[in-house]
């Protein structure tokens, strides 16, 4: 039969999740089988025009020389300069650390004047566009802000970052699907002597008298009590907070702050192969690129003209559909429940019109079995605003702006996730649990 995963697709940064295995005293290589998505991604223009994302700086050179010329060509070897020099600064001082005081960010000084000289406060398409004339080009190493939950043309260039993880490090695949990380995680820690509950609810975090002072352990949905002298929390953050501390109010920022956009996740297995050239991940990007965005994330709107993302599992793994058969992941960016779309009357308009632009892309749509997910099942799912993809990544939403992980308040209560540092994605959130196991172990930052 057919297998899918309804979260993430697109995995990058394996050194990162090959420390959380050693952490637990395993090898990524004995529990989860990875391999490199070449080309990892297709990008499809709407004069026509097709690129392929190249593994390798060299491959991927030659061909942007093919399809954009030499002088493009030679702009992506210095562009991938900046990227690591950026990344190599940004990772170890601004994301890979926990914050205390907004006041950290500055301390030390040095690392905060080389981002700026980096031009790490320039607005990313600036800097992208510093490098690429081609628009293509362009478009293809900024979309990558939006995993942050913001434009290309709002999002500071430091955000680049993300476009270093897929452009430069590489992206994988894990056979059986990305689920299989989680499968391998789960199976080294029960090795190294963790327990895990599954099925089992906790309705409320406990603390010493009740509503004040420190954890003192969680009352399971069924009212045993679990003593610990800590709690790590990781659904999403306000979540947490209202359902689980119900005392408490969450910081001003995951109450009022401005959430990511949301998405409209379409999982189909179809009769019938890929249409020709395709490959795992294909990104079909609209005309309309810089108007889409402002309707997205400044109106509330659904975007006139989407890009979208459609990811064939089976093509890296065939054992994920029937012989003959092809699963498909379509993602189209749709905004979150503060915007102004009926979910309940536009649902099926939206699902039809992007099951038709798929079809029209030639993609197999002799349909066997699907599901469809916009941002009311997202909600439903415990993700606040009906986004999988937390607070957005604005300045004042990031770093030591974003919601902390610890509380002073209630000493032992520790929150992991997107929703907290660092944020967004499979390797901060995989950093967010080292940074968690640092307060845990009562590391201050910076030791």
């Amino acid at each position: 039969g057919y297998r899918f995963d309804t979260g993430p697709t697109v995995l990058t940064m394996t050194g990162i999740l090959a420390g959380a295995f050693a952490a637990a005293g395993a090898d990524l290589a004995d529990h989860v089988t990875l391999v490199p998505v070449d080309p990892m991604y297709r990008a499809c223009f709407a004069d026509g025009s097709e690129l392929r994302v190249r593994q390798g700086r060299e491959p991927m050179r030659e061909e942007i020389q093919r399809v954009c010329g030499a002088g493009e060509a030679e702009a992506f070897g210095r562009f991938c300069d900046w990227l690591t020099e950026l990344y190599q600064l940004v990772m170890p001082n601004f994301i890979d650390r926990n914050f205390d005081s907004p006041l950290d960010l500055a301390w030390p000084l040095v690392p905060l004047v080389d981002l700026v000289r980096l031009g790490g406060f320039r607005t990313l398409v600036k800097v992208v566009e510093s490098y690429f004339s081609d628009q293509r080009l362009v478009r293809l190493f900024s979309f990558q802000a939006m995993y942050a939950g913001l434009s290309p043309y709002q999002a500071l260039a430091t955000y680049c970052v993300i476009t270093y993880m897929d452009t430069v490090e590489g992206v994988y695949f894990p056979m059986g699907g990305m689920h299989a990380v989680s499968r391998g995680l789960a199976a080294a820690a029960e090795k190294a002597g963790v327990t895990f509950r599954y099925g089992s609810s906790v309705d409320r975090v406990l603390r010493q008298t009740g509503t004040s002072g420190p954890v003192t352990g969680v009352r399971m949905q069924s009212g045993e009590v679990v003593t610990a002298d800590a709690v790590v929390l990781n659904p999403d953050l306000p979540v947490a907070y209202r359902t689980l501390l119900p005392e408490l109010e969450a910081p001003r920022t995951a109450r009022r702050g401005n959430y990511s956009p949301s998405c409209a996740v379409w999982l189909a297995g179809a009769k019938g192969p890929l249409p020709e050239g395709a490959t795992h991940h294909n990104i079909h990007f609209g005309t309309e690129w810089e108007t889409s965005f402002e309707d997205l994330l400044e109106r509330g709107m659904l975007m006139p003209d989407p890009s979208i993302l459609v990811t064939s599992p089976s093509f890296t793994d065939p054992s994920l559909a029937p012989e003959g058969r092809t699963s498909l992941y379509v993602l189209e960016p749709v905004p979150n429940l503060d915007g102004t779309v009926d979910w309940v009357y536009e649902r099926e308009r939206l699902k039809e019109d992007l099951i038709r632009r798929v079809a029209l892309l030639g993609y197999p749509s002799d349909v066997e079995v699907e599901r469809f997910f916009d941002p009311s099942d997202w909600e439903r799912q415990g993700m606040e605003r009906g986004t999988p993809f937390a607070l957005s990544h604005r300045f004042f939403q990031t770093g030591p702006f974003r919601p902390n992980n610890v509380v002073s308040k209630v000493p032992g209560l520790v929150f992991v996730g997107s929703g907290t540092v660092p944020g967004v994605g499979v390797p901060t959130v995989l950093l967010s649990g080292r940074l968690a196991a640092d307060r845990v172990e009562g590391r201050r930052p910076g030791t």
